[in-house]
């Protein structure tokens, strides 16, 4: 449980399952980086990352006091293409655009350039852990009085290699490949505008029966006082978003929009497994 509350402002997101070519959302980056220029040079993720983050940043009259991201894989689009080129020219005549741009932090970078934004700025690489490592980090900057406001996002990408070698694996029985973005502006201080409140967040690893699992997650309640919140499980939202290290961001942007819609919604426990990394997140409506 935080010693402080932390409120969710607002979100932004844009998801897209590829299997299915189906759009959940998806911004238009012409409007929200109308450099055209810019808007060529950035992969597919990163203009997803950074449209997004942008998108929830908005106009708002508070001023982000740190930038955190986070990811499970990176950019691998731009990885790929970049090893490749390595391999067709023989180490030689090697244009450093694409290694530049897979460079795990150079989402956030872009928006901290885009905003003007010169504050604390860093990224997570804890695959399934990634999101949640980078709220802990904008908690504790809260809590502590080191700012007042941070965005904080996940990004993840699905390439057709990753998906080839996850689905000779059988990475794909439970759920679709998926890939997607969310970013939270998260304060100390709740407006009349606050989303939710979070309230705790729990990391574990390890392989768990399902009744281990659930005796773990009664505890997990019960020490925040919040037996009677609602469970959403990962079935229940990764058929919408498919699987990804940081499918976390999804559930956490539809559990924050459907308490803005539903005001009878109260605490949510939000459960998210990848790769025997288990986490629980804790908001109730703000």
């Amino acid at each position: 449980m935080f010693t402080k509350p932390v409120y969710i402002e607002k979100t932004a997101a844009s998801f897209e399952r590829t299997t299915d070519g189906c759009q959940l959302r998806e911004p238009d980056y012409k409007l929200l980086i109308p450099n055209a220029t810019l808007r060529r040079r950035m992969s597919r993720m990163v203009r997803m990352g950074v449209a997004t983050g942008l998108q929830c940043i908005g106009e708002t009259a508070v001023p982000v006091d740190a930038i955190l991201t986070a990811t499970g894989l990176g950019c691998l689009a731009d990885t790929e293409k970049f090893m490749n080129t390595i391999l067709e020219h023989n180490e030689e005549l090697l244009t450093p655009t694409a290694f530049i741009q897979s460079t795990f932090n150079t989402i956030g970078a872009q928006i901290a350039l885009l905003t003007g934004n010169h504050s604390y700025n860093t990224t997570y690489v804890h695959r399934a852990f990634s999101l949640e490592s980078a709220l802990l980090d904008a908690a504790l900057l809260l809590q502590e009085g080191e700012a007042s406001s941070v965005l904080v996002g996940a990004v993840d990408e699905m390439t057709p290699a990753l998906e080839a070698i996850l689905g000779r694996l059988g990475f794909w029985k439970k759920a679709k490949p998926g890939e997607g973005a969310a970013f939270f502006l998260l304060s100390g201080n709740p407006s009349s505008e606050c989303m939710a409140e979070l309230r705790d967040i729990e990391l574990f690893s390890g392989s768990f029966t399902q009744e281990e699992i659930g005796k773990r997650m009664e505890a997990f309640l019960l020490r925040n006082g919040a037996t009677d919140a609602s469970v959403v499980l990962p079935d229940e939202y990764k058929r919408y978003c498919g699987e990804f290290p940081t499918a976390m961001s999804f559930a956490l942007w539809y559990a924050c929009t459907r308490m803005q819609e539903a005001g009878s919604l109260g605490s949510v426990l939000l459960y998210n497994s990848f790769l025997d990394n288990h986490s629980f997140l804790l908001i109730k409506k703000g």
